[in-house]
């Protein structure tokens, strides 16, 4: 008797740890049920974003990078300063520059209107970059969805933990790395820069210094829209990050890389003599792949410390709590 009490015990316990897992799992069908309209209703307003602002879609795929790396993919960039929350959007690789907010709180908008409470922030995010990386010619994925929503944020570690213009190879390998990627889609994630622009305090230094590692003719170019003088006005004058096809999601990124056009100097480090030449010279080579990679690469990013089952919470309004 002792014996079979032994067993159902052991069964209760594995079937209780095997629930636990399945509710850590997320699942590309997560809303098939609860909000069978939750994709198209958000791929309807990334599509009319991206329509009327090219550059949002950059900025879409930018904004999911900038949560995933921050207590994982739970919105918790999205938050806005409170008595009990200091706002990542105010550290220095955020404040001024991650935008995509107000598309994201219309997403989340029309979706409570049609399935209130059900769909989190953080999954709509994720399913944002995916449709803003379609809506100029990128890849598609399917999206694993089940995320839930942070009830905090931590200024302190997006300062730490998020990438740096100033970045070198070794610093930008480790950074990626603490968050379970590869130097390969580190190289990857960095393509969406061809979709991406700059302000000019960001390469100032790099187009000014007359380096080695940085074609003449481009940084010539490159000067004329970003004046040497330091103040507010020029500091946020904006240039495309590929200057060749800035709209559209393709591999010139790496082939501006290889002819040392690469604007910032955490772009140009990726070809620059180190170990990750022979991505960029693959990927300059071989669009197919690099899109099939980015693809890979975004999945595998959002699944970086996801909130799932009973973690974490759905906001109503992405930028609070309440």
């Amino acid at each position: 008797m002792a014996h079979r009490t032994s067993s159902i015990t052991s069964f209760i316990i594995t079937m209780v740890l095997l629930g636990t897992i399945c509710d850590a799992q997320l699942l590309s069908t997560f809303y098939d049920n609860t909000c069978p309209n939750a994709l198209s209703t958000i791929r309807t307003v990334i599509r009319s974003a991206v329509s009327k602002e090219r550059r949002m879609a950059a900025s879409l795929i930018r904004l999911h990078f900038h949560d995933c790396f921050v207590q994982g993919c739970d919105a918790s960039i999205l938050l806005d300063d409170s008595s009990s929350i200091e706002s990542e959007k105010t550290a220095i690789q955020n404040v001024n520059s991650v935008r995509g907010f107000n598309v994201i709180d219309l997403a989340k908008s029309e979706v409570e209107k049609v399935c209130p409470g059900v769909v989190s922030c953080a999954d709509i995010v994720a399913v944002a970059a995916r449709d803003a990386s379609f809506a100029v010619g990128g890849p598609s994925w399917t999206v694993k969805l089940g995320r839930r929503d942070s009830t905090t944020a931590s200024k302190s570690q997006a300062t730490s933990d998020l990438p740096l213009f100033t970045d070198d190879l070794d610093t930008l390998i480790s950074r990626f790395d603490k968050k379970g990627l590869t130097a390969r889609d580190m190289v990857t994630l960095s393509g969406a820069h061809t979709i991406g622009q700059a302000q000019c305090f960001t390469f100032r230094d790099r187009i000014y210094n007359n380096g080695s590692n940085i074609d003449a003719g481009f940084a010539s170019t490159r000067r004329r829209g970003c004046p040497s003088l330091r103040n507010d006005a020029n500091d946020k004058k904006l240039a495309a990050l590929d200057l060749v096809t800035p709209n559209s999601f393709d591999n010139n990124y790496f082939k501006n890389l290889i002819q040392k056009k690469g604007l910032l100097q955490s772009d140009q480090v990726l070809f620059n003599g180190g170990s990750t030449d022979s991505i960029v010279s693959e990927y300059s080579k071989n669009p197919t792949t690099f899109k099939s990679d980015f693809a890979a690469a975004m999945i595998k990013m959002g699944d970086i410390e996801p909130l799932t089952g009973s973690a974490g919470i759905i906001r109503k309004i992405c930028s609070s709590i309440n």
